[in-house]
Parts: C-alpha cells; sequence; structure tokens
C-alpha cells in the first residue's frame, strides 16, 4: 500500500502507536479497542436514547445472534464474531452509503486492522468463508433490530435493507437490555466482559 508523506500512526491510551496502514499485531490492546469502540456512535448517532448506540454495544449485540444462531459454536468463531468491527476503533463506523459513495481502498486499511487484531488475540488472521457468511447474517440482523428499534426505520423499509430477521426480537434473550444504549463505560464494560466470557 502506497504511503503517504503525513503521519499514518495513532498513539493509543495504553500508550501503543498504532501504524494504520501497516497494523502490528503487537500495538493492539484490548483495553484500546474497548475505549475506542464504546465511544463510536452506530448509525452516525441518529439513534433514539439518551447514549449514543455504541459499536460496542453493537458488537455486544452481534454476538449474542451469532450465539442464538449457532449454539455449538467455538470461541475462536465467538471472538471473530465480538471483533468483528473491531477496526472502527481506528477509523470510526463509516454508515454504508457513504462507503459506497467514496469508494477507494478504506477496505484494504480495515482488512489489515483487522488481520492485526485478530492474530494479537491468537486467532486466524481472516474469517473463513462460512463463518463470514454466519457473522455476517447477525450483524444484518443486528442492524434490522436498531433500524426499527432506533434509528426511525419502518419495519418494511428494515426489511428491504437488511432482510428478514430469522428470529423475532423477543426469542433473543434479554433483548430489552441488549437494545437499549448502555453509558459509555457500561459498553465498555460490557464488550470487556463479553470478551473474556468466551473461552478458547
Amino acid at each position: 500500500m502506497a504511503r503517504t508523506s503525513g503521519r499514518a500512526w495513532q498513539r493509543m491510551l495504553s500508550g501503543r502507536r498504532l501504524d494504520i496502514l501497516d497494523p502490528s499485531p503487537m500495538d493492539v490492546e484490548l483495553s484500546d479497542i474497548a475505549h475506542g469502540l464504546a465511544r463510536v456512535a452506530r448509525w452516525n448517532g441518529q439513534t433514539l436514547g439518551d447514549y449514543p448506540f455504541s459499536v460496542a454495544q453493537h458488537s455486544v449485540l452481534v454476538l449474542e445472534l451469532f450465539r442464538a444462531h449457532n449454539p455449538d459454536c467455538d470461541g475462536i468463531s465467538q471472538l471473530q464474531a465480538l471483533l468483528h468491527d473491531a477496526p472502527e476503533y481506528v477509523m470510526g463506523d463509516i454508515i454504508s452509503p457513504f462507503k459506497a459513495a467514496m469508494g477507494g481502498n478504506y477496505k484494504d486499511v480495515e482488512n489489515r486492522l483487522l488481520s492485526a487484531i485478530y492474530l494479537r488475540f491468537s486467532l486466524p488472521s481472516a474469517q473463513t468463508g462460512a463463518l463470514a457468511k454466519l457473522i455476517k447474517k447477525a450483524d444484518r440482523e443486528a442492524a434490522f433490530f436498531e433500524a426499527i428499534h432506533l434509528a426511525g426505520f419502518e419495519d418494511t423499509e428494515a426489511r428491504k435493507l437488511f432482510g428478514e430477521p430469522s428470529m423475532p426480537a423477543f426469542d433473543v434473550e434479554a433483548f430489552d437490555r441488549l437494545i437499549r444504549p448502555w453509558p459509555t463505560r457500561e459498553a465498555h464494560d460490557r464488550f470487556v466482559d463479553a470478551f473474556d466470557s468466551i473461552a478458547l
């Protein structure tokens, strides 16, 4: 990837200096990921509630939907599901319409970051094709529920954009807790707790 003449790294609160274009797993820390994701708003902040619906909370919701659909999944798959949006602790959450409009090689940067994050936690550097589909299914269902409960979408519009969810919200354990926006500290702590709850 071509280098720019400007700075291409970010100083993290852990003290790590993460090279955004050529990230090293050694510079990835769970504390930085949780801190950043708990402060990044989904839907560009256009959601109901006293707090933004953070990417950290979205990640926990995706994990719970993934587990509900795949009750026998192993710890590696669960961690890859929880961390599927982890590059956003550096890149922010770019909404899909903007991604389509801007083009460019942001996906290459995102994939390099995700690979470094996975390797840092002793995971395969990429999802298998089959696992990627299962995680994407949980991700799209989370987006559907967020759209209708938080982002002002009509049910029919959300179904058109994100597909038909394979289970109703009331079949998802503790759904009311998962969809109600959490304060930043709670989002941080619940993300870390979810990570720690997964045994490899």
